[in-house]
């Protein structure tokens, strides 16, 4: 899916009172959209959670994009992946 309508969906999600995370590949787009809360990863497209395969790996990438749920800076928020190495 389009980063820049992922970012706008989820702004109108979190109007509505329901906190949103997403997973982004382009980061430049994702700085100009402004989602509330996203988490830049450094893998190719068609790869958001990196290797096939690598249960350990995609398990450790959504749970530190969950982790900005609980961030207490205002939004929007962009973090790039910190505690997964590519593999």
């Amino acid at each position: 899916m389009c980063n820049q309508s992922v970012g706008l969906i989820q702004r109108a999600v979190e109007a509505a009172g329901i906190s949103t995370v997403s997973i982004t590949l382009v980061e430049s787009m994702t700085k100009k959209v402004k989602p509330p809360r996203a988490l830049a990863v450094p893998y190719g497209f068609g790869h958001p959670l990196g290797e096939p395969n690598n249960p350990g790996l995609q398990h450790a990438i959504i749970a530190e994009a969950l982790t900005l749920l609980s961030d207490e800076a205002p939004p929007p928020i962009l973090q790039k992946l910190r505690h997964v190495q590519p593999s």
